[in-house]
């Protein structure tokens, strides 16, 4: 039907007749008589008039091309006015720099008439350079040298502090010259000293000259690009009129009587559908089908009365074809197109077909055969996975819609857990239907059945029951009257329960809800779905007893192993674990954060299988949490685990049910993301593999120290530098050393395996057990790929204090500045409480270098360094005292707070959540 309309609308212009014909074969005449000139020009006017769409299109084309070139132009004549802003401070910043370093200076500051030699070297540099002014002064502020040589000696205006300190400045102030951008200079002797300061600047009105001179040439431009763009509209919208081929009101009239006529006149129903769900239009053969109402057009389809789940497919838009639909006593085969795939208006056209006849001769056939149909399924298709709630899921899912509309599976809690059942409430494992909008209790939730229900019946008898009609079913009413009411409310109105019995056990109720046919479930049916659910309890009885066994292995493997990584910035991080064939281990890892952006990485293989080393694999990763709170370096932290392990074996050995440790290694690393330096020591360990930005591959040299628990020897550390995105490795001897090669086969096989990896760690984990992880492995693996980041200088700030009181001041305002460029500034005040009274605290009682460092990483971290080994501690100060109570407030304020000694001295440091 739609072909036919789109034919006849294609050939009209092609062969008019009557009195189209009649008005073309007149305009031929006119063209050939020399009139044609002026229709050109008669479509352009029309086009270009406001009461055509083309014309209408023009206007809104010019206006919005009109609004992006004043856009356009406004912007760049500000960003012109920037760049030249940013221009003025570069070259006063490179001229004021260029002429403090320039020889000569220093000993003309020095000369007993410094202006004598600085006076002309300065004007050249100016004019040479473009400035505004080059003004040298001494320490106090006076300038020896000015472009008026009357201000010569007088007090420079502007902030020369930084300057005085050996920190370079770049502002704009109001000069004696007008508005200016300068560059304040520090001039340094060579051992520091600054004895002078040298200012260039350039005055705003030169700056924004640059942007006044290329303002008309921006204008002319975007008067250019109107016009253009003026021009291509006008065309557009002529070539819009053409593409009507000049068709007249009375022409468009008689096509449509045309195409209304064919539409009405053919025996298949034809609905046209708008894209908010609207009837447009339907034919006389859809009235007589749907048995629509006479003011059916411009109503909603959902609004017409007709059967839900035709009303819903006309309404969802999607392509259907051939779908039969129960219309009161017929059965309608409907297809359905949406109109706008080819750029057409939104919405879709419907055609029906009456086959009521046609499925009554073949529906016994195809139920027979959807029956076997979903019995194999059933048999293929559940019990794909050895997981309770997801076997429980496949058989819904099944199920519905195929055989009822919903289906619900409710087990038993044990029974999710992997026991036997047990109790009398059960638990809504599956659910699933023609959409989630049924009032039906919903996954997850609790039930416990009325002893009349036909679920609690089912339960206890073993035997399915069969509602035909809920509505008369008061004992399935009485378990919800308020849920009830609104499931047949819904329009469910017949039901079946099946036990889930595997051998002599029931580990559920399967419940299937009939709505969208009329016809009530029947004994044939009831046969089919205990057929249907007996199959399906088989595979759930298999995944609860898996479940049960599993369950007992997961509880112990998670408890000694960590379940996620912690959160951070420094390292991304992937892992894998793989047990040994003959069951639990002692290899373990873990990533660890610390104080100042700092992460450790740690992994530990304790020898031997069993529950045994599964424990001691336990104390040991304890140990090594507890141990790394205290910030202690790689060498001292082993050598209080070596300890540690030295009394396991001692406390065991007096115990003659208990075996010693009989070997146990480690390996302990400190990266830190500010510096890129990683420093870690081994104990009896594997060396790790150093994976750099280019992909080569590297076994640094790590001075291997005697496995844990043999004491007598102090333990090394190695310090590496690390790039950035560089991959540190870290694995145990399962990974590298089997029974038939040796580690060094082993290394060199990782190098391979490594240097064929891609460049994230899961990548690296994946390729590297790809190649190593043999069939049946001997031993525990543990693998953790680390790649590096650095925290950049943008997230890093330090100052070095002088033993000074009043330079507590000067931290606040510098930090204060720095958390304003961050967005920091809802933590500016608890920042400066908390270095005010650190800072003070280390300039009182601390060494003579004081050193303020804060980071910005995923907490404000603050830390003040001094050469002081003395430590802090927390107290409560009295009422009568006048102090002690700083460290107090740092602790209430920060997060966390914390020392950690260095080769220096000590580190206090403190966090605080970044908001």
């Amino acid at each position: 039907m739609v072909r036919l309309m789109g034919r006849s609308g294609e050939r009209s212009p092609r062969r008019p007749s009557g009195s189209l014909a009649r008005q073309r074969e007149a305009d031929r005449s006119r063209r050939a008589a020399g009139e044609g000139r002026r229709v050109p020009i008669t479509a352009l006017r029309s086009a270009l008039s406001g009461r055509s769409v083309a014309g209408q299109v023009f206007l809104l084309n010019v206006v919005i091309v009109l609004l992006l070139v004043v856009v356009a132009a406004v912007s760049l004549v500000l960003q012109v006015r920037r760049d030249s802003t940013v221009e003025a401070r570069n070259r006063s910043l490179a001229v004021a720099s260029t002429f403090a370093n320039s020889p000569g200076v220093v000993a003309a500051l020095r000369s007993p008439d410094p202006t004598a030699v600085l006076q002309p070297r300065a004007e050249a540099t100016r004019k040479a350079t473009g400035v505004d002014f080059v003004v040298v002064l001494n320490t106090d502020g006076i300038r020896y040298t000015h472009p008026k040589p009357d201000r010569i000696g007088n007090k420079f205006v502007g902030s020369i502090a930084p300057a005085l300190a050996g920190r370079t400045v770049t502002e704009e102030i109001n000069g004696t010259i007008g508005r200016l951008v300068q560059a304040v200079v520090p001039v340094e002797e060579p051992d520091g000293t600054v004895v002078g300061v040298v200012s260039a600047g350039i005055t705003t009105e030169n700056v924004g000259g640059v942007a006044d001179r290329q303002l008309p040439l921006v204008l002319i431009t975007a008067g250019i690009g109107l016009t253009l763009a003026t021009a291509g509209t006008a065309l557009v919208s002529r070539r819009l009129l053409r593409q009507t081929h000049g068709l007249g009101p009375h022409e468009m009239t008689r096509m449509y009587e045309h195409h209304d006529a064919v539409l009405h006149s053919v025996r298949e129903g034809v609905l046209i559908i708008g894209g908010e769900g609207r009837l447009l239009l339907a034919n006389d053969e859809a009235h007589r089908l749907l048995d629509l109402p006479g003011d059916a057009e411009g109503r909603h389809v959902l609004d017409l009365g007709l059967p839900e789940d035709t009303a819903r497919l006309l309404d969802s838009g999607r392509v259907a074809t051939d779908e039969v639909h129960r219309v009161k006593d017929r059965l309608l085969a409907v297809n359905l197109r949406p109109t706008d795939e080819r750029g057409g208006p939104p919405g879709s056209v419907a055609t029906l077909r009456d086959s009521t006849e046609l499925r009554a001769l073949s529906g016994r056939a195809e139920a027979a055969r959807e029956r076997l149909d979903m019995l194999y399924d059933a048999g293929v298709g559940i019990g794909t996975s050895l997981d309770v709630g997801r076997t429980a899921e496949e058989l819904a899912e099944l199920a519905a819609p195929r055989f009822a509309d919903y289906v619900t599976v409710d087990l038993f809690d044990s029974v999710l857990s992997g026991g036997v059942p047990e109790g009398s409430s059960l638990r809504r494992a599956a659910l699933s239907g023609l959409d989630g909008e049924a009032p039906l209790y919903p996954v997850g939730r609790q039930i416990r059945f009325t002893a009349t229900s036909p679920q609690a019946r089912t339960l206890e008898t073993g035997r399915p029951v069969l509602e035909a009609d809920l509505g008369q079913a008061r004992e399935w009413q009485a378990q919800n009257p308020e849920q009830s009411a609104r499931v047949m409310e819904h329009g469910i109105h017949s039901l079946i329960t099946v036990p889930l019995r595997a051998s002599d056990l029931v580990l559920g109720v399967v419940s299937f809800w009939r709505r969208r046919r009329p016809e009530s479930f029947d004994e044939d049916e009831l046969a089919l779905a205990e057929e249907l659910v007996a199959r399906a309890a088989v595979s759930i009885d298999n995944a609860r007893r898996y479940t049960r066994e599993h369950g007992m292995a997961v509880t112990l493997q998670r408890s000694l192993l960590p379940r996620r990584m912690p959160d951070q910035n420094a390292l991304d991080v992937a892992y894998r674990y793989l047990p040994a064939q003959a069951g639990v281990g002692g290899d373990w890892f873990d990533v660890l954060p610390l104080s100042g952006a700092r992460v450790a990485l740690v992994v530990g293989d304790v020898v031997g299988h069993g529950l045994h080393a599964a424990a001691t694999m336990g104390r040991l990763r304890t140990a090594v949490h507890n141990f790394s709170a205290l910030d202690l370096p790689p060498e001292e932290l082993l050598t209080l685990l070596d300890e540690l392990v030295a009394r396991i074996d001692q406390d065991e050995a007096a115990d003659d049910s208990s075996a010693p440790v009989t070997g146990a290694t480690c390996l302990y690393a400190i990266y830190d993301p500010v510096s890129g330096s990683c420093v870690m020591a081994r104990a009896g360990h594997p060396p790790p593999a150093v994976v750099g930005p280019d992909g080569g591959v590297e076994f640094p040299e790590v001075p291997a120290g005697p496995p844990l628990g043999l004491g007598g020897l102090p333990f090394e550390t190695a310090e590496l530098h690390l790039a950035e995105g560089s991959r540190l490795v870290l694995y145990t001897d399962g990974l590298v050393e089997d029974r038939e090669h040796d580690i060094d086969v082993g290394l060199d096989q990782l190098r391979a395996a490594l240097e064929a990896s891609g460049p994230s760690p899961e990548e690296t984990c994946r390729t590297v057990l790809d190649a190593r992880l043999p069939d049946r492995p001997g031993d525990d693996i543990a693998l953790l790929v680390a790649r590096t980041r650095r925290l950049g200088p943008d997230r890093v700030a330090q100052w070095q204090v002088p033993k000074d009181p009043a330079a507590v001041g000067e931290v606040r305002a510098e930090v204060t500045r720095r958390l304003a460029e961050w967005g920091l500034d809802e933590l500016a005040f608890t920042t400066e409480l908390i270095l005010s009274e650190l800072v003070t605290n280390a300039i009182r009682y601390g060494g003579e270098t004081v050193h303020v460092r804060v980071l910005r990483d995923r907490s404000l971290i603050c830390e003040v360094f001094d050469s002081s080994s003395t430590s802090p501690h927390l107290r409560y100060a009295a009422m009568t005292d006048e102090g002690g109570r700083g460290l107090f407030l740092v602790a209430q304020i920060a997060e966390r707070w914390g020392t950690r000694y260095t080769p220096d001295g000590k580190v206090i440091w403190a966090e605080q959540p970044v908001p």
